[in-house]
């Protein structure tokens, strides 16, 4: 009996060393915002109903407001939508991430 634990060892060893590895973290997000797509919006002031119009006909399942000297997270996030506005509250950029 001793003398087959080093042999099924020696079997088994390298069969696990082929094993599949799942990848680490998450799945990336497959991209579905396209920006271009409220290109109309430029120049509009912000609302609650605008903002939700841009994400549905951009296709994005979020979406992100920046203000002037707002600080934001630097990850790319290819499903949602940012609106970049001015002082006076109008859009001035709309961007996927």
């Amino acid at each position: 009996m001793a003398m087959r634990l080093p042999a099924i060892l020696l079997i088994a060893l390298p069969l696990a060393a082929c094993a599949t590895m799942p990848p680490p973290g998450p799945p990336p997000l497959a991209e579905s915002c396209n920006a271009e797509a409220a290109s109309w919006a430029m120049g509009h002031a912000v609302s609650d109903d605008i903002v939700e119009r841009i994400r549905v006909e951009t296709g994005s399942q979020s979406v992100r407001v920046i203000r002037p000297g707002q600080p934001v997270t630097m990850d790319y996030r290819g499903d949602r939508v940012n609106i970049k506005l001015n002082e006076r509250d109008a859009i001035v950029g709309i961007s996927c991430g």
